[in-house]
């Protein structure tokens, strides 16, 4: 059967990640869906690189989509207030950004200006993240929670705020805080909003489980929770405390750890408010996952929920355990970061170059005057048969090996060494492709697939763009964006530009979990074939290091306007001056360094000085130029 868009639609998978937000279109390329006032639009992310090829921009680049994060926004308060309202819930919700999840100031000012209409508040667990925070949100009905070691600046930074109208809520993290947040909140004569972070027993799954459980970082256990009430009563500012917060980790994959969770905090919840603090906010942390992989199940890569049974759980929780306790139901916040952002940004790279270690293609015979076990490895070939697939193996293995340590002695030349590889690698890819079509395969035979993946070269580094690919071996789609109405017929490993063993991305999402290639097309030397990694908006532009100095990429932010695409926003990635700096390098002392080395050069008579002049000036371009491979 002929190759369709339906078929690629199945390959990578984008129907079981895209939430709604991509797909291909009869022209085989990937495409966003960008709405403006009620309609749909669907842009193609090819056309979107060509437009900023022409505007100058060079891969690698990192596309925003203000819609897909407003979208994200919209459906995660929808979705409460709707459940909100099945229930009969008497409190309301009112969602927090965690600004660590991706400080950037484009997302923060979006989230902050879109997010009004429902209230949507920030969280900071820093200094300079409460101080952006402090100067884009003044909704006053929003709440901004303030998480993480707090010092003295910290505190009177916040206590002044709540002074102006908003509504800033100090967590107490560790016991020591709550000492020093009385003593500054006398000191300024500003009585504080308080909430209190609790250690919970109950431990859920996914790759971040330790954020939960008797040993988890942060909170406070039992204990310390009552001397802390104890404190505040002594003080009197039990009034002040407000606010109960827990977290169980980030992607939380299990629908049901999420609920046996909850039951705890509402437990505890109660309980602070029998004890007569007017507790009004109950925030249940972040933890709403992303269906990375399109599995919809409790793998961590996964969640086997939707957004509207972890809304309706929430409440049904929060609101039977308040019920039988006669305690008001508390205005219900969640921390979720990587729900809302992480669609919002695309990483979009080009393909450098390629290794190609399968070869379909016959190849030339041996000379007649070639080594004898180079004839013998091509006579191999024409007896390769699904009868005896191991044989033929061994017996290319055998050959191959020979030729090798003939050459070590100095009995084979590189010519013949370089055909015999050749040969070998078209019976491994013949052999293999017996082997896809048969029921039994030997376990030898099952191994050569992997060692028939192509290295495709692409420009741009896991460690600065992809970090928790390298890190903690995240799974994020992956897919060509374009020539997907024909059947890609290679398989690759992606390898970055950093020359390290583990810059590579070497699992991939396919629809029986994962697999160690990604299915590409056959790319010519100077062809341009690009591919895209989606679902990046979440902590990967923030984390990224400076591994062999390559810096942060390029951004575009794309939008619609009148129904055509837009290029609202571009920053330029990192120059080489830029990188330098961050390592303590002075790019103008650099300059005068090489400067005075090439001045040593023409005193030797190694260059003139108009040779001088050409080579400084390259120098400069140099520095000024982007840390990625330019065409």
């Amino acid at each position: 059967m002929s190759w369709t868009v339906d078929d690629a639609r199945d390959l990578y998978g984008v129907k079981r990640w895209g939430n709604e937000y991509f797909d291909i279109n009869a022209d085989g390329d990937a495409v966003v869906l960008l709405e403006e006032d009620g309609a749909v639009h669907e842009v193609s992310l090819q056309k979107i690189v060509e437009g900023l090829r022409e505007r100058g921009s060079e891969m690698p680049v990192i596309l925003r989509f203000k819609s897909l994060l407003d979208g994200q926004i919209r459906r995660l308060n929808e979705a409460f207030n709707q459940a909100i309202e099945e229930a009969n819930y008497a409190g309301n919700y009112r969602g927090v950004y965690p600004i660590k999840v991706n400080q950037q100031q484009q997302i923060i000012e979006e989230i902050t200006s879109f997010g009004e209409q429902y209230h949507y508040g920030l969280e900071a667990g820093s200094k300079p993240e409460l101080i952006a925070a402090l100067a884009y949100m003044h909704d006053k009905e929003a709440y901004l929670v303030c998480n993480g070691y707090k010092d003295d600046e910290f505190v009177d930074l916040a206590l002044m705020a709540n002074q102006m109208g908003m509504r800033v809520i100090l967590v107490l993290e560790m016991p020591g805080e709550l000492p020093a947040i009385i003593a500054r909140s006398k000191a300024l004569g500003i009585r504080p909003e308080l909430g209190i972070r609790f250690r919970l027993s109950t431990k859920s799954e996914g790759h971040w489980a330790e954020s939960g459980g008797d040993r988890s970082v942060f909170g406070l256990n039992s204990p310390q929770l009552i001397d802390a009430v104890e404190i505040l009563k002594e003080a009197d500012m039990l009034d002040c405390l407000k606010l109960f917060h827990y977290h169980q980790g980030s992607q939380l994959p299990n629908i049901r750890s999420i609920r046996e969770s909850a039951t705890e905090a509402v437990r505890v919840f109660v309980s602070l408010a029998q004890e007569g603090a007017p507790m009004e906010i109950l925030d249940m942390g972040g933890g709403l996952a992303i269906d990375y992989d399109g599995s919809h199940t409790n793998a961590s890569s996964s969640c086997n929920y939707s957004l509207s049974e972890y809304t309706t759980n929430l409440i049904e929780v929060v609101k039977m355990h308040c019920d039988e306790a006669g305690v008001s139901h508390p205005t219900l916040v969640t921390e979720s970061g990587r729900a809302v952002s992480a669609y919002y940004s695309v990483l979009v790279f080009n393909i450098l170059d390629t290794t190609r270690f399968a070869c379909p293609e016959e190849p030339e015979a041996p000379s007649a005057d070639a080594h004898d076990m180079v004839q013998n490895l091509w006579q191999t070939r024409l007896n390769i048969n699904e009868r005896d697939l191991q044989g033929c193996f061994n017996d290319a293995m055998f050959y191959r090996d020979q030729v090798r340590e003939l050459f070590r002695h100095g009995l084979v030349t590189l010519r013949e060494r370089a055909s015999a590889e050749t040969i070998y690698w078209h019976i491994c890819t013949r052999i293999a492709a017996h082997a896809d079509q048969m029921d039994e395969v030997p376990e030898d035979v099952q191994s050569l697939q992997a060692n028939l993946i192509d290295f495709y070269y692409a420009n741009f580094s896991v460690f600065q763009s992809l970090p928790d690919a390298w890190a903690i071996d995240q799974l994020f789609p992956i897919m060509p964006i374009h020539k997907l109405g024909q059947k890609p017929t290679n398989r690759a490993i992606l390898a970055d530009i950093t020359c390290d063993c583990d810059g590579k991305i070497d699992r991939f999402i396919d629809g029986e979990g994962t697999s160690p290639y990604l299915n590409v097309h056959d790319r010519q030397p100077g062809e341009e074939y690009n591919i895209g990694v989606f679902l990046v908006g979440a902590y990967q532009e923030t984390l990224g290091d400076l591994h062999n100095l390559l810096g942060d990429p390029h951004v575009a932010s794309i939008g619609i306007k009148n129904g055509k695409v837009t290029y609202n926003h571009e920053l330029e990635g990192d120059t080489v001056a830029d990188v330098l700096s961050y390592v303590e390098y002075d790019p103008k002392d650099l300059e005068k360094r090489f400067r005075h080395f090439a001045e040593e050069a023409v005193t030797e008579g190694l260059i003139s000085a108009k040779q001088r002049k050409e080579i400084l000036n390259a120098y400069r371009v140099g520095l000024s130029g982007y840390t990625y491979y330019e065409g």
